[in-house]
Order: C-alpha cells, then structure tokens, then sequence
C-alpha cells in the first residue's frame, strides 16, 4: 500500500501537467477563435457592436437550433469573389516567405559563429542579439524611417562616399518592407538556430576530418543536417507573425503594399465591417495553422519509423 499511493500521486501530476497547456490553450486560443468565427458568420449592421449576431445564446436552445438551419457563409463567399483579399493574402505569404528565406541567410552564419565562438564570448554575444527588444518594437521601426527616407541616414552616406548621385527611393517600397521584417525578427531565427548549433558534437567534424573530408563538405553533410529543428523552428518563429503583420508594412511600406494585416485593419477600423473583418482573420488562422499540423504529423510519422 505504501508503495501505491506515490504511483497515484504520480499519476495525478502527471495529468496535471498535461491538463495545464491544453487549459491555457482552451482560454487563450479556442475560445477567442470561436468568439472570432461566431461574429464571421453574422451581418453587418450600423450599431454597436456593429453587426447583427448569428448565434444569440440567451434567446435559448430552439433559437440556436434555428440558427443552425439558416447558416450562411455569405462572409466567406464575398472573400473569394474580391480579388482584393486573395492578393493579400497571396502578397502576404510571399512577403513573408522570401522575408524568411534573407533572415535565414543572414541569421544561419551569426548563428554558427556564435555557437563556435569562445564559451567565455557566448554571453555576451547572445545579450547583443536580445538587445533590441529592450527598445520597443514600434520605436525600432520608426528608426528605419529615419534611416531609410530620400533624405535619410542610408542616403547621405552613400552619396558622401559617391556611391550615388542621387537619394534612392527604398521607403515606401517592399524593399523597405523586406528590411523591417528581417531586422525586427532576426532575433527570432538566430536564437533557436544558436540553441541547436551548441548542442552539436564537436567530435564529429573532427571524425570527418581525420577520414579526409573537406570542412565545407562536413558542414553540408553534418552540420546543416543536426541543425535543422533549429532551422524549422526559427523559420516557423519569423513567418508565422511575418504573415499577418501590420506594423512594419504599414509605416514602412507605400500605398501598394498589400498585406493581409492591412487589409485587416481597414475592414476592421475604417470600414468598421467586423463579420468581414473576422472571416478574414480566420482564414488567415487556417492557412498558417493547417501547414504546421501537416509538417509535425509528418514529422511524428518519420520519427515513428525511426524508431
């Protein structure tokens, strides 16, 4: 008997700490999502809130089954027919993707020399890449505004080393764009990319010397595969918010800029049509969350096999 109660005990935490996240989860993420859809699935009316509710649980069971029957998907069927929300969100993911594609460039070999850097260095180093979320992130991307305008910082110093004769138009452009997402979420990539490459067995790369292999090729063969959760799950950290950002796009980008954020915003704000605006939002929910399951299903499928 004495020996059963800790195995119940154990038991009962072990459950606990499976209940915790999957709680958290259900108050901050499921219950939000469905508030979202619900007001998706409703009309627009000038009122406050401004739309007519589709489901209204104090009007009781029999009117929430009515409601069922008359489900109309009006919200989502305008989306596709205006070809201004599909560019956005097409515009978006591209965007975000080659945004990815320069901050894994940039942020892979600041990763590695930092993780091959002296371990009395790595602190310090690791505290330069924190660094900028000490300044907020709104303050960060006014900078470059400062810096990237015809009369700015980047301009003066090119043309002063005759580079350019004159100012070169990045504000307002994708370009400018381009830079404020990787600037502001490069931090993102190195940190798990520098986790991952710490961990990696020095020994090995010493093994595939001594067996006559070329340093670049042990770093394509060893290196850059036990480097991959990294890779994956920086990538997942700078794309996953680079899709629907509104921030940087907004103050950085011009007028033909077309993101979904944006467009969010003006449906949202200005337009003040929040069925639409929830449709949209939870579109972008879906193309962003389905692509993760499928890739750890995969993955678990893989590791299974592994096994």
């Amino acid at each position: 008997m004495s020996k059963a109660a800790p195995k119940s005990k154990r038991g009962i935490g072990g459950w606990g700490l499976i209940a915790v996240p999957y709680f958290w989860l259900l108050i901050f993420f499921l219950a939000p999502f469905l508030i979202v859809f619900k007001i998706s699935l409703s009309q627009v009316a000038i009122a406050i809130p401004p739309y007519f509710p589709t489901f209204d649980l104090a009007e009781g069971w029999q009117a929430f089954r009515e409601a069922l029957t008359e489900l109309s998907l009006e919200n989502y069927i305008w989306l596709t027919e205006d070809a201004l929300y599909w560019k956005s969100y097409v515009s978006s993911v591209y965007i975000a993707a080659v945004s990815t594609l320069i901050t894994l460039l940039i942020g892979y070999p600041i990763a590695y020399g930092m993780a091959r850097s002296p371990e009395a260095w790595r602190p310090t180093l690791l505290m330069l890449v924190i660094l900028p979320f000490w300044t907020s992130f709104l303050i960060r991307v006014y900078a470059w505004i400062g810096i990237l305008k015809n009369e700015g910082l980047l301009n003066q110093f090119l043309m002063m080393l005759g580079l350019i004769d004159d100012p070169l138009v990045i504000l307002n452009t994708n370009v400018a764009v381009y830079i404020g997402i990787v600037y502001s979420y490069l931090p993102f990539l190195v940190l798990p990319l520098y986790a991952s490459l710490e961990k990696l067995d020095g020994s090995l790369l010493e093994a595939a010397e001594d067996l006559g292999c070329p340093p670049w090729k042990a770093f394509w063969k060893i290196t850059v595969p036990l480097s991959l959760p990294g890779v994956i799950a920086g990538c997942f950290l700078v794309f996953i918010p680079a899709v629907g950002e509104f921030v940087i796009p907004d103050l950085l980008g011009g007028s033909e800029t077309l993101m979904i954020g944006k467009t969010l915003w003006v449906e949202f704000f200005n337009n003040r049509d929040w069925p639409v605006a929830s449709a949209v939002a939870v579109i972008l929910l879906l193309i962003l969350v389905i692509p993760i399951v499928l890739f750890q299903n995969q993955q678990q499928k893989m590791a299974e096999k592994n096994q």
